[in-house]
């Protein structure tokens, strides 16, 4: 009869187990195979066995954890003082764009009754290449007073900051228009609403879907008349928008300021007839 053989690793291994707990072997296998179990139920679960990295950042994407857009900033400010004003707006990308370099920006600024654009300085502006502006609205007076005028709009070709990659900013000389004199307070405000920001590219980048809301037809150029349809943008503006203070006269005085006037029209008259008479060469 033959005697089984048993490996002496088996025979140190129980050997050497402690007295009271079972061979270090015995826990061994059952362990391993609880372990595998458990892997391949978590890799099948989550269903990204043998998933490469493209698929993972898909379902991440899939999942909601999308890259937000940056916000474009626009920023209006009113410079100078008095009732000749300079109207300043600046436009920043939230980040630095290469593809900016083939866009184009328009801003569409809406005028309130109080305030006026003279077009015959925007046409000497745009001789002395300062700025590029042109009036929308027809029929403009520039003589009106504040209560018999409209609002007007004005379109304005931003340019590219030269400090600044991702930066246009454009600029418009305003001015206050004569308003009604007032029977307690001398003064009055204007409130300068934020303008429509339009931009037109010569091709698409995905960054333009994230900001662009419809389309506007609008001048491609100054010079050209050719119509594009530009992009309405939204951005984020600094101010929510600009009040400005403008004195104006008091009921209580216009009899005093009538008189004055008419005594100093007369006056004048009076002494420039005297210089005629006096000075002046009559032949019959």
């Amino acid at each position: 009869m033959k005697r089984m053989q048993v490996p002496s690793s088996v025979c140190f291994s129980s050997l050497r187990a402690p007295l009271g707990h079972p061979p270090s072997g015995v826990l061994a296998v059952p362990a391993v195979a609880f372990g595998a179990v458990a892997w391949l139920l978590l890799w099948a679960a989550t269903g990204l066995t043998g998933t490469p990295a493209s698929a993972l950042t898909s379902s991440l994407t899939d999942a909601g954890i999308t890259a937000t857009c940056s916000e474009i900033i626009l920023r209006q400010e009113v410079l100078k003082d008095g009732f000749h004003r300079d109207l300043l707006i600046k436009v920043k990308f939230g980040e630095s764009i290469e593809d900016l370099q083939t866009c184009r920006l328009l801003i569409k600024q809406y005028i309130p009754t109080g305030l006026f654009v003279d077009p015959y300085e925007l046409a000497s502006l745009q001789e002395r290449n300062i700025t590029e502006a042109m009036m929308v609205s027809e029929n403009f007076n520039i003589e009106a007073p504040n209560y018999l005028s409209k609002e007007s709009e004005v379109l304005i070709y931003a340019r590219q900051d030269s400090q600044c990659t991702d930066c246009f900013q454009a600029f418009l000389p305003v001015h206050y228009r004569y308003h009604r004199p007032y029977s307690k307070d001398g003064e009055t405000f204007i409130v300068v609403n934020n303008p429509d920001l339009l931009m037109y590219c010569d091709q698409e980048f995905p960054v333009l879907k994230c900001w662009a809301q419809s389309e506007v037809a609008a001048p491609c150029t100054l010079k050209n008349k050719d119509i594009c349809q530009w992009n309405n943008m939204k951005y984020k503006p600094v101010y929510k928008n600009v009040t400005l203070q403008v004195p104006v006269g008091l009921t209580i005085h216009s009899s005093l300021v009538c008189s004055v006037t008419l005594l100093i029209t007369v006056l004048c008259s009076t002494l420039i007839l005297v210089a005629v008479f006096k000075y002046g060469h009559f032949s019959l």
